[in-house]
Protein backbone atom coordinates (compact mmCIF):
# COMPACT_ATOMS: atom_id res chain seq x y z
CA UNK A 1 0.00 0.00 0.00
CA UNK A 2 1.49 3.47 -1.27
CA UNK A 3 -0.50 5.43 1.31
CA UNK A 4 -3.15 4.81 4.23
CA UNK A 5 -5.12 7.50 4.25
CA UNK A 6 -5.42 9.84 1.40
CA UNK A 7 -6.54 13.64 1.98
CA UNK A 8 -7.61 16.35 -0.52
CA UNK A 9 -6.77 20.03 -0.66
CA UNK A 10 -9.83 22.42 -0.62
CA UNK A 11 -9.40 22.95 -4.19
CA UNK A 12 -9.02 19.37 -5.24
CA UNK A 13 -12.61 18.79 -3.49
CA UNK A 14 -13.94 21.64 -4.95
CA UNK A 15 -12.99 20.30 -8.61
CA UNK A 16 -13.83 17.21 -8.06
CA UNK A 17 -17.44 18.06 -6.79
CA UNK A 18 -17.44 19.94 -9.88
CA UNK A 19 -16.48 16.90 -12.14
CA UNK A 20 -19.22 14.68 -9.97
CA UNK A 21 -22.04 17.30 -10.66
CA UNK A 22 -20.80 17.67 -14.63
CA UNK A 23 -20.66 13.79 -15.04
CA UNK A 24 -23.22 12.37 -12.41
CA UNK A 25 -20.51 10.07 -10.85
CA UNK A 26 -21.49 10.17 -7.05
CA UNK A 27 -18.23 8.65 -5.94
CA UNK A 28 -14.93 10.12 -4.98
CA UNK A 29 -12.85 7.07 -5.00
CA UNK A 30 -14.16 6.33 -8.73
CA UNK A 31 -12.91 10.08 -10.01
CA UNK A 32 -9.90 9.88 -8.70
CA UNK A 33 -8.76 6.44 -9.90
CA UNK A 34 -10.09 7.99 -13.74
CA UNK A 35 -7.67 11.29 -12.98
CA UNK A 36 -4.78 9.12 -11.21
CA UNK A 37 -4.53 7.16 -14.76
CA UNK A 38 -5.42 10.42 -16.92
CA UNK A 39 -2.04 12.06 -14.99
CA UNK A 40 -0.28 8.64 -15.50
CA UNK A 41 -1.06 8.60 -19.53
CA UNK A 42 0.64 12.18 -19.71
CA UNK A 43 4.40 11.63 -20.91
CA UNK A 44 5.82 14.00 -18.81
CA UNK A 45 6.43 14.32 -14.58
CA UNK A 46 4.07 16.03 -12.70
CA UNK A 47 5.65 19.46 -11.13
CA UNK A 48 7.03 18.83 -7.77
CA UNK A 49 5.23 21.28 -5.17
CA UNK A 50 3.64 20.98 -2.06
CA UNK A 51 0.52 19.74 -1.60
CA UNK A 52 -2.25 21.19 1.04
CA UNK A 53 -4.31 18.43 2.98
CA UNK A 54 -6.77 20.92 4.06
CA UNK A 55 -9.99 19.90 3.09
CA UNK A 56 -12.38 16.87 5.05
CA UNK A 57 -12.20 14.96 1.80
CA UNK A 58 -10.24 12.23 3.40
CA UNK A 59 -10.61 8.26 2.12
CA UNK A 60 -8.33 5.21 2.89
CA UNK A 61 -6.13 3.29 0.08
CA UNK A 62 -8.55 0.31 0.43
CA UNK A 63 -11.37 2.51 -0.48
CA UNK A 64 -9.52 4.03 -3.20
CA UNK A 65 -7.59 1.06 -4.72
CA UNK A 66 -11.07 -1.06 -4.22
CA UNK A 67 -9.89 -4.63 -5.38
CA UNK A 68 -7.87 -3.22 -7.81
CA UNK A 69 -5.66 -1.43 -5.43
CA UNK A 70 -2.52 -3.63 -6.18
CA UNK A 71 -2.38 -2.82 -9.80
CA UNK A 72 -2.53 1.12 -8.98
CA UNK A 73 0.45 0.11 -6.50
CA UNK A 74 2.16 -1.14 -9.90
CA UNK A 75 1.58 2.11 -12.28
CA UNK A 76 2.87 4.06 -9.41
CA UNK A 77 5.97 1.87 -9.27
CA UNK A 78 6.26 1.21 -13.13
CA UNK A 79 5.87 4.96 -13.56
CA UNK A 80 8.38 5.93 -11.15
CA UNK A 81 10.92 3.68 -12.90
CA UNK A 82 10.17 5.17 -16.08
CA UNK A 83 10.96 8.82 -14.71
CA UNK A 84 14.09 7.57 -13.51
CA UNK A 85 12.87 8.28 -10.03
CA UNK A 86 13.27 5.54 -6.94
CA UNK A 87 10.61 2.93 -5.77
CA UNK A 88 11.13 3.96 -2.35
CA UNK A 89 8.42 4.64 -0.10
CA UNK A 90 8.38 8.60 0.11
CA UNK A 91 9.24 8.86 -3.72
CA UNK A 92 6.21 6.49 -4.13
CA UNK A 93 3.55 8.60 -2.53
CA UNK A 94 4.90 11.75 -3.21
CA UNK A 95 4.48 11.13 -6.69
CA UNK A 96 1.43 9.65 -6.02
CA UNK A 97 0.06 12.48 -4.68
CA UNK A 98 1.57 14.67 -7.44
CA UNK A 99 -0.36 12.16 -10.38
CA UNK A 100 -3.58 12.43 -8.65
CA UNK A 101 -3.59 16.19 -8.04
CA UNK A 102 -2.19 16.89 -11.24
CA UNK A 103 -5.31 14.39 -12.70
CA UNK A 104 -8.03 16.14 -11.05
CA UNK A 105 -6.77 19.41 -12.15
CA UNK A 106 -6.69 18.08 -15.43
CA UNK A 107 -10.17 16.67 -15.87
CA UNK A 108 -11.68 20.01 -13.99
CA UNK A 109 -9.96 22.47 -16.12
CA UNK A 110 -12.97 25.08 -17.29
CA UNK A 111 -15.17 23.30 -20.20
CA UNK A 112 -12.65 20.21 -20.54
CA UNK A 113 -15.43 18.06 -19.09
CA UNK A 114 -18.86 18.97 -19.47
CA UNK A 115 -20.42 15.69 -19.29
CA UNK A 116 -20.30 12.48 -18.65
CA UNK A 117 -20.21 11.11 -22.20
CA UNK A 118 -17.30 13.65 -22.58
CA UNK A 119 -15.82 12.24 -19.71
CA UNK A 120 -15.84 8.75 -21.53
CA UNK A 121 -14.60 10.25 -24.65
CA UNK A 122 -11.72 11.95 -23.24
CA UNK A 123 -10.66 8.43 -21.30
CA UNK A 124 -11.21 6.75 -24.66
CA UNK A 125 -9.37 9.16 -26.81
CA UNK A 126 -6.35 8.31 -24.49
CA UNK A 127 -6.50 4.99 -24.58
CA UNK A 128 -6.56 4.79 -28.36
CA UNK A 129 -3.22 6.96 -28.71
Amino acid sequence: MIVKQIKLSQKDKERLIRLKTKTGIANWNVLCRWALCFSLSEPTIPAPEGLATDSNLEMSWMVFGGEYQEIYEALIKQRCIQDGLGTDKETLQQQFKLHLHRGISYLSATNYIRSLDEFVSRATEKVRR
